[in-house]
């Protein structure tokens, strides 16, 4: 298992680095307009491992900010998963031909799993990322949603790990979603859960960091990396200081 890493994202809509409340595209909140110089202030401070979703392309495909996200990926020296509505095999290739070191397939993956399966198949499961959003329900249920957290699939969490690790699933990325973009912590548990339950998979934390404190919190759980958007661009800490605090404890 590769040491755990701090993971800085960024989300795109029309260039522009923003966030979204809970995922509200009317509740958005713009940082700056560009990208680039964000992404390399991260690298030049030790990052090892970039996230950008595609929010445009998200929510409408014919949208897909594709010869932008060729020009972050050729200008910034350092590996970058990117995201956001991927739906079709086209998406994975132009994704990948551009040279995204990783595609994350949220809601996709969830209502089309044979196809997407066969993409793991056809182009190696180290270049995917199931990105996952879960809610828990007063059982502890683990249900995924989907659709940008408008509906609840039924399915629960394990179920698509495990139909996924026929195919050689590696990385997920899972989001507990009462907590993205609050800033109030990490659900700790959640994590250390599940990575003791699949060792074999690199679990990718996100939603939720706010503080240091909650990075701290997340050390021990096993998780392989834990993606920080909004607080850095908030400046709560800086990307140096995170990746201190992961390796100081």
């Amino acid at each position: 298992m590769a040491t755990s890493i701090i993971i800085p994202a960024l989300d795109l809509i029309n260039g522009n680095v923003v966030r979204l409340h809970q995922g509200d595209y009317a509740k958005q909140t713009t940082y700056c307009d560009n990208p680039i110089e964000q992404f390399q202030s991260y690298v030049a401070q030790g990052a090892k491992q970039l996230h950008l979703v595609d929010l445009t392309g998200a929510k409408d495909p014919a949208k897909r900010q594709i010869k932008l996200i060729g020009k972050i990926i050729e200008a910034i020296d350092c590996p970058i998963q990117v995201g956001g509505g991927i739906r079709t095999e086209q998406d994975v290739v132009d994704l990948l031909a551009i040279g995204a070191n990783r595609v994350v397939i949220g809601s996709t993956a969830v209502k089309q799993p044979e196809m997407v399966k066969s993409w793991f198949e056809k182009y190696g499961a180290k270049k995917f990322v199931l990105a996952l959003d879960v809610n828990i329900d007063t059982e502890g249920k683990k249900i995924i949603a989907i659709s940008g957290w408008q509906e609840a699939s039924g399915v629960l969490l394990e179920e698509l790990i495990e139909d996924y690790q026929a195919v050689g699933l590696q990385h997920v990325l899972c989001t507990d979603i009462s907590r993205d973009g609050t800033l109030a912590g990490s659900n700790v548990d959640l994590y250390r859960e599940i990575c003791a339950k699949y060792p074999e998979i690199q679990f990718q934390s996100s939603g939720g960091i706010g503080a240091l404190a909650d990075i701290e919190a997340l050390k021990g759980t096993g998780v392989a990396g834990v993606i920080v958007g909004r607080a850095l661009l908030e400046g709560k800490f800086t990307v140096a200081e995170a990746i201190e605090c992961w390796q100081n404890g």
